[in-house]
């Protein structure tokens, strides 16, 4: 589809209408208007008009100034961007390389021409001045080569990993060179678990030589797991630095995680059974051969195999390689095959969507599938930005028990 349907679904994500009210306004049926949205169909000249003008007229106007603003690097679909908004501050520049991931921020973010989205990083880490002046940085950067998953398949393949990956490992100086030039008052960095052990703890002795020693931040960390937020046990580094004392602690972080009793359990993001495709279901080939797959792992003593789960469980960690054959979060059936998550439980499980938030999905499952297996978990994020708040707002010199968000509360932020 051309730049034009690429319009409606920006226009309509500006207006913030749903798609039954749209319908409506357009005398259309409401599939009609979805196929309008996900692209599916030629947008009618007279339709696309109407929409852009709905966009003008319903779009949330600036109400204050932002509180700061950040930079977004190794985006993904935008996870980190959600929970920064979410305290007042502004995006005023992206970087992610992949197209399809592109396509879904772009659809979820509509900024306009004032906003930079720059694919690869590699050309403003050599010149850092064509990046915008910002209060934050956020990155997470490519995982890949410190996780045990990839370490373990590059060395199957005699491939380089950690810093020695020439495409992926040595992003990390990229983050380096934009800190060095910019001098951020804050920076938080995520990355995968093992990044601290990968090499023997080399690596990460490296990381923290160089944001501490070479860049002076005073940095904290912390492996947070997702589990108090969202059905998943996702564990992942979170690296945050602070170029003053402003006071940050992680200890603070305890205050954001819920009860334990109030943890999640898959039955909150399932959808209903009418809801579901037949098309997830496995099909009797690839359930054999997951059965198989697992006796034969059993029978060796290790605990290799597929994961299935019901409504009052909590999955394993979902990972970019899920559209393949889905066995680490598989959905019990009764009477039938179990079947994978769907692009939307996937969108609910990893936080994208939630508290009447709608995430737009304008990808293939496939790609949906890569791009919520290598995103952060939104609500970690958020927790991670309010107990920074208070710190990053003395960093700037406002008053951070006047601009403080209370837990839970959205601060409506302008896009650009």
């Amino acid at each position: 589809m051309g730049t034009q349907e690429n319009s409606f679904a920006q226009d309509f994500a500006k207006a913030g209408i749903e798609p039954e009210d749209l319908a409506g306004e357009f005398g259309q049926s409401v599939r009609q208007i979805r196929r309008y949205i996900a692209g599916e169909c030629s947008v009618p000249k007279l339709a696309a008009e109407k929409m852009r003008e709905l966009a003008r007229e319903r779009a949330p106007k600036p109400a204050v100034a932002p509180a700061f603003r950040f930079i977004d690097l190794f985006a993904g679909i935008g996870g980190m961007r959600i929970g920064f908004e979410a305290i007042g501050g502004k995006c005023v520049f992206t970087s992610e390389w992949d197209r399809f991931s592109q396509k879904t921020y772009l659809l979820n973010f509509p900024d306009g021409d004032d906003h930079v989205f720059a694919g690869d990083i590699r050309p403003y880490g050599e010149n850092p001045s064509l990046i915008p002046e910002h209060d934050v940085l956020l990155a997470g950067f490519p995982c890949q080569p410190f996780s045990l998953a990839g370490v373990s398949k590059k060395n199957s393949l005699g491939r380089k990993h950690g810093f020695d990956c020439e495409e992926q490992g040595n992003l990390f100086f990229e983050i380096a060179r934009i800190i060095r030039h910019h001098q951020p008052a804050a920076f938080l960095l995520e990355n995968v678990k093992n990044l601290k052990s990968h090499d023997r703890g080399r690596t990460f002795e490296v990381i923290k030589h160089t944001l501490t020693r070479e860049l002076g931040y005073r940095i904290e960390t912390r492996i947070i797991s997702s589990a108090p937020f969202v059905p998943q046990k996702r564990q992942r580094i979170f690296i945050v630095g602070f170029r003053e004392d402003s006071g940050f602690s992680f200890d603070d972080f305890d205050t954001f995680i819920p009860p334990e009793e109030d943890w999640p359990t898959l039955g909150s993001i399932l959808q209903s059974h009418n809801e579901i495709d037949p098309k997830y279901t496995l099909t009797p080939k690839l359930w054999s051969y997951l059965q198989a797959y697992r006796k034969k792992h059993e029978k060796a003593g290790n605990g290799f195999g597929f994961t299935a789960h019901g409504p009052g469980d909590v999955a394993r960690t979902l990972s970019a390689r899920y559209h393949k054959d889905g066995s680490e979060i598989l959905i019990e059936q009764k009477g039938t095959r179990p079947r994978r998550l769907t692009p939307t439980e996937c969108a609910r499980l990893m936080g994208f969507e939630r508290n009447g938030r709608e995430w737009l999905i304008p990808v293939s499952d496939t790609q949906a599938y890569r791009q919520f297996g290598n995103a952060v978990v939104v609500p970690v994020i958020e927790a991670i930005a309010r107990t920074m708040q208070p710190a990053i707002l003395r960093a700037v010199g406002k008053d951070p028990q006047v601009d403080k968000a209370e837990p839970g509360e959205r601060v409506e932020v302008p896009i650009a």
